[in-house]
């Protein structure tokens, strides 16, 4: 393809420019020191005032993924980090700029005199804590196409920076769900879920940008030469430019008893609902200690009779988090009477009347179970690639570049599926199966689609939940030698550095923000964190004022 694809005019997203503003004074100009912010009140309107390089800005205060306090998040140069999952905003534009939020932030007026400063509020903008970036829609004799395989993040973000940049051609979302995009990372926090409340945008969205979606369809074949997908009800679409995002699905047990009932996984809002209704009051048995199977058991700790969790390591998260965290979680899970089996795996799942009954061990334990859930990792959904030419890895997932290019000319992986190569670990091709991660290869995916450069700069950062408490994490800390903890990890307050050759590699915390998110923002900076600062107990490197 030669050139840009066809751009289309933008959308009068906001047509009311002359609503009535809301004007007061919200400090004194030698209240806010260069580099600073800080929450203000214009009427019931919260309000981030920053001032940098000497100019004062105003955006809204709440972060737009989950509503944290931006103000309590890290500043650096022309934008704000979030302390809770290191979503990042432009402080002059309010625009998104870092994942995982979808939106960017409403931007207020601000003027300086007699030493005062003012923050004018748009009333009618001002009722949305979120605005959606403008986007474009369909020009009519544009037929180039553009096919997202896949209705995850990926694809999600793929398809909305498209239309951002003007893109007016056709876009296709074909997903495997019943369900349009949804927050993944909420079925093993809240399982009792409602599907309304979980959708990242609804129908009238996609209608409104000329985003069609496919639902309950899955790709079978792909003729690469032809470029052309074949689909399970035998349907056959062509495309200009293709986005692979099939993500991976969640690995069975194999073993004797795989297939009983009350076997569960959890991979759909669906099976969240049927876990959630199967546990109660009951005794239940989970296999796997990484973040689905602790998420679940932390969830389920005042709804099942009884609650324990199998481990083929020695800790939870050893692989991830490290051992000294994974002594922590197990002793927080502990204290809730969840059992653990460590060093262990399932050798037989005996039932009665077609259900579970016991849960059998390679150690000879026998455990009571009435429900089995099994998190103990995922399999990619690339078997429809083979015999393409698409290049992938050992393990099945598609090797991408910087650009998300696979080695096929128009044909881009994102998502679960890519193994990339990551800046920040030396340009080690990498698989990071996290929420954010797939977000940012979808806008890379989508930008050079349209033939604008961009390559992949994002730092990893995820977080999970236990008891109601957020272990956060960035950076990529595979093959650390050393870990510096700051704090004390058993009373759960603390800062974990991990290192390699005596840099830091990652970060992770809990009750300790927003250090990740300080830590996040000097590693996009390009900076490196020695040992030596890491141990040292002076953390202004960190610019933050911690015990």
């Amino acid at each position: 393809m030669s050139g840009r694809p066809h751009c289309s005019k933008l959308l009068d997203v906001d047509a009311d420019e002359a609503s009535e503003e809301l004007t007061e004074v919200v400090c004194l100009e030698s209240e806010l020191q260069d580099g600073q912010m800080m929450e203000v009140e214009v009427g019931r309107h919260n309000v981030l005032l920053v001032r940098s390089e000497g100019i004062y800005s105003a955006i809204g205060n709440q972060c737009t993924h989950y509503g944290a306090p931006l103000s309590k998040g890290v500043l650096s140069g022309h934008r704000v980090r979030c302390p809770w999952h290191g979503a990042c905003f432009n402080i002059q534009t309010g625009d998104l700029e870092e994942f995982p939020g979808m939106d960017c932030l409403p931007c207020h007026t601000v003027k300086v005199e007699n030493n005062k400063v003012y923050v004018s509020v748009n009333k009618k903008a001002a009722r949305q804590t979120k605005r959606i970036k403008s986007m474009g829609s369909r020009v009519e004799g544009v037929i180039h196409t553009i096919l997202l395989l896949g209705g995850g993040s990926a694809s999600l973000v793929c398809a909305e920076t498209l239309r951002q940049e003007n893109f007016g051609g056709r876009i296709i979302m074909v997903t495997r769900d019943n369900l349009l995009p949804y927050d993944k990372t909420r079925l093993s926090k809240v399982m009792n879920v409602e599907n309304d409340s979980i959708l990242l945008r609804r129908m009238e969205f996609f209608h409104k940008y000329d985003i069609e979606v496919w639902l309950s369809k899955e790709a079978m074949s792909l003729d690469t030469e032809k470029k052309k997908v074949t689909f399970d009800d035998g349907s056959v679409q062509s495309y200009d430019q293709l986005l692979i995002s099939t993500g991976c699905r969640a690995k069975g047990l194999e073993c004797p008893g795989k297939d009983l009932e009350n076997v569960k996984m959890l991979e759909t809002p669906e099976d969240a609902r049927q876990i959630h209704v199967a546990c109660i009051g009951c005794h239940i048995v989970i296999v796997g200690t990484s973040f689905v199977g602790m998420e679940v058991a932390s969830y389920m700790t005042d709804k099942a009779s009884s609650i324990t969790v199998i481990g083929s390591s020695e800790l939870p998260y050893q692989k991830t988090l490290g051992p000294e965290i994974g002594k922590v979680t197990m002793m927080m899970l502990a204290e809730k009477d969840v059992a653990f089996y460590m060093n262990d795996n399932v050798s037989e799942v005996r039932g009665e009347n077609g259900k579970v009954k016991e849960v059998v061990l390679k150690s000879g334990t026998v455990i009571p179970a009435d429900v089995l859930i099994v998190g103990i990792g995922v399999i990619p959904n690339s078997e429809f690639l083979q015999g393409t030419p698409i290049a992938m890895d050992s393990k099945s997932s598609v090797i991408v570049d910087k650009c998300m290019r696979t080695n096929v000319l128009e044909v881009f992986c994102g998502g679960d599926l890519a193994t990339f190569p990551l800046t920040m670990a030396k340009d080690q091709r990498v698989n990071i199966g996290h929420w954010q991660m797939a977000q940012a290869h979808g806008r890379v995916a989508a930008l050079n689609m349209l033939n604008i450069p961009t390559e992949l700069n994002s730092i990893p950062y995820y977080w999970t939940v236990l008891l109601g408490k957020n272990i956060r994490y960035t950076g990529y800390g595979e093959g650390y030698t050393d870990i510096v903890v700051k704090g004390k990890a058993e009373e759960q307050k603390f800062l974990a550095f991990y290192i390699k050759d005596d840099e830091v590699i990652a970060a992770a915390s809990l009750n300790y923000d927003p250090a990740v998110s300080a830590v996040a923002e000097r590693f996009a900076a390009g900076n490196t964190i020695t040992k030596k600062e890491a141990e040292s107990d002076d953390l202004r490197w960190l610019k933050l004022k911690l015990s």
